[in-house]
């Protein structure tokens, strides 16, 4: 028995009996051959983390443009964030936690320049439509090893694919995830938001800080704490009714108050315009998209306009900020 065996064993004999077991996974798409020493979310987990999408995602928005300080939340910050409560409340649960991690590590590798600004503007001009969650699928499936992908396990992709508000994750690991990530950005964004001066502790709805508490501390051990109680042994992954209402009011006063306040969305309107004067251009330049985006549409038959989507999708914000630089913005004229 190799190690790999032996751990798949532990999983049986420890997890709970509603966790997803490493060694019934529904599989990959292509076959690959078992490693001695990971399981198949391990491996699923070592992917991500090495891909250069998850890279990128240091240098992406999570909600504030260009902020002016070095302690503001990234996409790659967020993702970690997300990752350590997913991690925590699976672990109390006896789920998965490999399968948990790769998830939560996934969710959002397909998140475009400019955070939700982006995507927006990619999803207004691409007439097949943009959103990040079928993005980051494409990403892990299509995109990643020069149109390879990074065949990951369905349990993971399902995951990735339905962390979103409206999704339904197929395992208990990826509902955990779902809920991990909106615990996340609620209460970062937050921390965020009084750091850049647009909110205060005491700006919060009340009615919302006294259920989940007064600081970004307490509210994380508040929601995390309940969603273990509420959840252990059972076959789903679940809040109390007062905890979820406050939670999802306060989520509402964020939409609100943050997530469209003019100060942190002043400079939306300039990312959307440069993403779609970029989309324009290259839509009519194909030739100059690189090499590996331009074989998509011969590997797997992609759209002119997915293929245009999935090279500025994967941009950095700084990188789109350059290239929009480098086609429209004169240069200085010398003689030489």
């Amino acid at each position: 028995m190799n190690i790999r065996e032996m751990l798949e064993m532990e999983e049986k004999l420890y997890l709970s009996p509603y966790a997803a077991k490493s060694a019934q996974t529904r599989g990959r798409e292509r076959f690959d051959e078992p490693c001695d020493i990971r399981t198949e979310y391990q491996r699923d987990r070592d992917r991500i983390i090495h891909c250069k999408a998850f890279r990128r995602l240091k240098h992406k928005t999570q909600v504030f443009l260009a902020p002016s300080g070095d302690h503001y939340r990234t996409r790659l910050t967020h993702t970690l964030e997300v990752a350590q409560i997913a991690r925590t409340v699976a672990k109390a649960l006896r789920l998965n936690q490999d399968l948990t991690e790769a998830i939560a590590l996934g969710h959002d590798l397909g998140h475009t320049p400019f955070g939700h600004a982006g995507e927006d503007a990619l999803d207004g001009i691409c007439t097949e439509g943009f959103t990040h969650y079928e993005q980051s699928v494409r990403v892990v499936e299509v995109l990643e090893k020069k149109g390879m992908g990074l065949n990951l396990t369905w349990e993971v992709r399902d995951g990735i694919l339905n962390h979103r508000t409206a999704g339904n994750p197929s395992t208990l690991e990826g509902k955990v995830v779902r809920l991990s990530d909106k615990i996340a950005y609620i209460n970062h964004d937050i921390d965020d938001a009084i750091r850049g001066g647009i909110l205060t502790e005491e700006m919060l709805p009340k009615s919302c800080t006294d259920i989940l508490g007064h600081t970004v501390k307490a509210r994380l051990n508040c929601l995390v704490h309940d969603i273990i109680e509420h959840s252990l042994d059972q076959p789903d992954i679940r809040m109390s009714a007062d905890i979820e209402q406050a939670m999802g009011n306060l989520r509402k006063f964020m939409f609100a108050n943050v997530y469209t306040n003019s100060k942190s969305k002043s400079e939306d309107g300039r990312a959307k315009e440069l993403l779609k004067q970029l989309f324009i251009y290259y839509m009519n330049h194909l030739d100059e998209l690189p090499e590996e985006y331009r074989m998509l549409r011969e590997m797997h038959g992609d759209s002119d306009e997915r293929v245009v989507c999935d090279y500025i999708a994967g941009m950095s914000d700084g990188y789109a900020i350059d290239t929009y630089e480098r086609l429209f913005v004169p240069r200085n004229w010398q003689v030489y």
